[in-house]
């Protein structure tokens, strides 16, 4: 399609590049210290209030001239297209032929504009609250009759680590039921987590999730399969344990069939969902699971509104428009080439790791759309931790090191009140501990931005090198007002849409994932020697076969 064709503003991109080229220049000469000297309305510029989140920019190494050369630059890519082209049937992702409709797994039930789509995917939403529903009121038992009251999740990458995240994050949430019901994840190749779950649950009461969008997987598979061995164990009995014992979600039902799953307890995936978009559909049943149906549509009614906001906000005042424009200048321009994402929040632990599979999965590229090798880096490194415990850990490195480092600092403006606690002193204690936390996140961003301007003036003349700070290290904020299933559908969404908007810069596919496709393929090739059905290892590299020989115990000497 010839994007030049559309009414929208169309510049040489190539004069945008030197343009910012020589704004970055001009900005490395300068510190975080002088945008805010030169501007008292700072903060009111470059902030956004999008109820219930607010995302405060003000910190990052940009002014409004900036500003209008990157939202230039989004224009010249034709990123207005390609969001309108995201939102429709196209192939988007062309590897694979396939489009990228996550966003259709959040549509409202009589959606008008994709009314087919969302009927689709209400279907299986409406499938899976009946399974959720019959489990909270311990109506579904096991092949001996005992109430469910262990689900173990099996799957690897988006299959877990989205729905860990999330069910982690709103464990304040979680629903109330019948008899006490624990949701348990496993996606370890090696076994370990299985192990170590499975000796402590009986198998009479226990439900496996296997969720696997091509159901194919050898991790998940392995680990469906010593499941399958130790109820078979357990309960002495065959067969009939994988009707009562086994859910499948998979876009693949004649696999799951041939697996062993009821087809009443197959739920089904679309080839138009990416792995890691995937907690939305019922690759989000231990969400459901963990939080109730009711909280579940609150999340996808979360994202739904960024969403709406993501095709229908002015770029200045686009948030997720705003974040890829902030993070390409920052790993192109300033070359910071390294982003750390500090949620002050115990619940968002495992936020940072789901991101890193988001982000750099995604645009971890480097051949464009056109075959041709990219110009410049893509995607920078993804890390990050909790903040209080990354204070105590990496921030020394943050503030005194020598890496230029970004960081989003991400924290709820309120986290508990005196409803949730019989006495309410231990409300106004955690309270304050809450207090005690976002005063650290404050701190720690306003220390890493301004450096020696953030300390008591008087005393820099009289302290060592050692104890100063240099400061200058970018950081966008994110408040919520809580965190809660509609705020993290919403934080979710933004961060999947800034995926999309930086792969429209650099040009590049960030639906398709050739590089971890190829290393499972290379994986299956080296199995059967290590099961010693295949011998012959001349064709393989000296390292390899060397390790091979360590490990199947045959080194010479």
């Amino acid at each position: 399609m010839n994007y030049k064709t559309q009414p929208y503003p169309v510049e040489d991109t190539a004069s945008i590049i030197e343009n910012l080229k020589k704004l970055a220049n001009d900005t490395q000469r300068k510190h975080l210290n002088h945008f805010f000297k030169l501007d008292v309305k700072r903060f009111d510029r470059f902030s956004i209030d999008l109820a219930p989140i607010f995302f405060d920019y003000s910190k990052q190494r940009i002014d409004q001239n900036i500003l209008q050369n990157l939202v230039r630059w989004a224009y010249a890519q034709d990123l207005k297209p390609w969001i309108n082209q995201l939102f429709s049937e196209e192939k988007i992702n062309y590897t694979e032929q396939r489009a990228a409709k996550h966003w259709a797994l959040r549509l409202p039930k009589n959606d008008a504009k994709h009314p087919e789509t969302a009927q689709l995917v209400n279907e299986q939403l409406g499938r899976m609250s009946v399974l959720v529903e019959k489990i909270h009121k311990g109506q579904y038992r096991g092949v001996t009759g005992e109430v469910i009251q262990d689900v173990i999740n099996i799957g690897v990458g988006g299959s877990d680590l989205g729905p860990l995240m999330v069910s982690h994050a709103l464990s304040d949430f979680k629903k109330a039921t019948e008899k006490p019901l624990n949701i348990h994840f496993v996606s370890t190749i090696d076994g370990s987590q299985l192990s170590e779950i499975l000796h402590k649950l009986r198998p009479e009461t226990t439900l496996f999730i296997i969720s696997s969008k091509s159901f194919g997987t050898i991790d998940t598979l392995s680990n469906a399969q010593t499941a399958r061995l130790w109820l078979e164990k357990g309960l002495n009995l065959d067969a009939q344990i994988l009707k009562h014992h086994f859910i499948g979600v998979s876009t693949k039902p004649d696999k799951m069939s041939e697996w062993g799953i009821a087809a009443e307890n197959q739920f089904l995936l679309w080839d138009w969902v990416g792995g890691r978009y995937s907690l939305w559909s019922c690759i989000g049943l231990p969400i459901a699971l963990t939080i109730g149906m009711d909280g579940f549509k609150q999340l996808l009614a979360g994202a739904h509104q960024v969403d709406e906001h993501f095709q229908t906000a002015p770029f200045q005042e686009n948030i997720p428009v705003l974040m890829g424009l902030l993070s390409a200048w920052n790993n192109n321009f300033l070359n910071i080439q390294t982003h750390a994402v500090l949620p002050y929040d115990g619940r968002l632990k495992y936020f940072a790791p789901y991101l890193q599979q988001l982000e750099m999965e995604s645009n971890g590229k480097s051949i464009q759309r056109n075959g041709e090798k990219v110009d410049w880096k893509t995607c920078p490194i993804i890390w990050g931790e909790v903040g209080p415990n990354a204070q105590h850990a990496f921030y020394q490195l943050l503030h005194q090191g020598t890496q230029a480092v970004s960081s989003d600092f991400i924290a709820p403006i309120h986290r508990y009140n005196s409803n949730q606690f019989t006495y309410a002193d231990s409300a106004e204690a955690l309270i304050e501990q809450h207090h005690l936390s976002l005063s650290n996140c404050l701190a720690q961003s306003r220390l890493l931005a301004f450096g020696n301007q953030a300390l008591d003036q008087k005393e820099i003349s009289e302290l060592p090198k050692y104890k100063q700070y240099e400061g200058n290290q970018p950081s966008t904020t994110i408040l919520l007002q809580e965190l809660n299933p509609y705020s993290l559908g919403m934080l979710i969404a933004l961060y999947e849409h800034k995926v999309f908007v930086q792969s429209v810069l650099w040009n590049i596919n960030p639906f398709d994932q050739w590089g971890v496709e190829k290393g499972k393929e290379i994986a299956n090739h080296l199995l059967p020697i290590l099961n010693q059905t295949q011998t012959d290892i001349s064709e393989l590299d000296a390292s390899t076969q060397g390790l091979l020989k360590i490990l199947l115990g045959k080194l010479d000497g």
